[in-house]
C-alpha cells in the first residue's frame, strides 16, 4: 500500500519441550535476517508454549497519507501486472507429502523469500492506481476484493498468468491444499470461466499462496515504466488482465 515498515516485534508459538529451542533459534534468526533486509528493527517480541508451530510479526511502520495505494481504485481501462508466479501452496502441499523434495522447491523458496518492498516501490514511482498482495485467498480471492472494492470487473488470461514449475503435475496427481479447494469453491460465485478452461488451471488461480506477488492495477502507458521497474529489482512483470466497467471476474484463456 506505499507504507515504510520500520520496527517489529517478534510473535511465536512452539512446543519447546517437543522440539526444543534450536529449531526456533533458526526460525527467529531466518526473521531477524529478512527484518534486516527490510530495513526493520526488532524490538522484541513474545513466545508461548503451543503444539503447534507458529511465527509471525507485528510490524509498525509510516505512509504518506497521499499516496496510499489501496484495493479501491482500479479504474476501467487498467492493465493488471502479477509480480510473482503461482504455485507455492501446491508445491508446499506436495513437500509435506513426500512427493517433492526441497531441490525441487529451489523456485518457490526464492520467490517466496524475496520481499514486495522494491516492486512497491516500482508501483509508486509508476502510478499504479489500486494493487493488492496475492496470498492466502489466492489471485482471485484477491482479485475478487479489488473487484468488489473498485465497483470493476477484471478480465484475466490464463495463459499469461505465471506458474511456477512441478505445479501441473502436482495438479495431476491429485494434489493441493485444502485450502486451496475451499478457495476455489468460494471463487466459482463470482468468476465466470471460459469453457475450454482446464479444471487445473482454475484450481491454480485459487491457489493459497505463501509471500505471493502484487497485483497492481495502472494506466497502459504506465505499464512499460513499471515494467522496467519490476525487471530491473528481479520482479516479475506479467501483465495478466485488463480492468473493466461491470462486476465479477471474467478468465479468458
Amino acid at each position: 500500500m506505499g507504507g515504510t515498515p520500520l520496527t517489529a516485534l517478534n510473535i511465536a508459538a512452539f512446543p519447546v519441550e517437543r522440539l526444543g529451542t534450536e529449531i526456533l533459534a533458526r526460525i527467529l534468526e531466518g526473521g531477524a535476517a529478512t527484518a534486516r533486509e527490510a530495513g526493520v528493527a526488532i524490538l522484541g517480541g513474545h513466545t508461548i508454549e503451543d503444539d503447534e508451530p507458529k511465527y509471525g510479526m507485528a510490524v509498525t511502520g509510516t505512509v504518506d497519507p497521499r499516496r496510499i495505494v489501496s484495493n479501491a481504485g482500479a479504474r476501467p481501462g487498467d492493465a493488471l501486472v502479477l509480480t510473482k508466479p503461482l504455485g507455492t501452496g501446491i508445491l508446499g502441499s506436495a513437500l509435506k507429502k513426500g512427493r517433492l523434495d526441497a531441490g525441487d522447491l529451489a523456485e518457490a523458496i526464492g520467490w517466496m523469500t524475496a520481499l514486495n518492498a522494491n516492486a512497491a516501490s516500482a508501483m509508486l514511482a509508476a502510478g499504479a492506481h489500486a494493487a493488492t498482495d496475492v496470498t492466502g485467498y489466492g489471485l482471485l480471492g484477491h482479485g475478487g476484493e479489488m473487484m468488489r472494492a473498485s465497483g470493476v470487473r477484471l478480465r484475466l488470461y490464463a495463459s499469461a498468468i505465471p506458474v511456477m514449475a512441478n505445479v501441473h503435475e502436482m495438479l495431476a496427481a491429485g494434489i493441493a491444499p485444502g485450502g486451496t479447494r475451499e478457495n476455489a469453491r468460494q471463487h466459482a460465485a463470482f468468476t465466470e470461466f471460459a469453457a475450454g478452461l482446464d479444471d487445473d488451471t482454475r484450481v491454480i488461480l485459487s491457489d493459497a499462496q505463501t509471500s505471493g506477488g502484487l497485483l497492481i492495477a495502472l494506466s497502459p502507458e504506465d505499464v512499460p515504466a513499471l515494467r522496467a521497474a519490476l525487471l530491473a529489482c528481479g520482479s516479475l512483470a506479467a501483465e495478466i488482465g485488463r480492468v473493466e466497467s461491470g462486476t465479477g471476474i471474467v478468465v479468458d484463456e
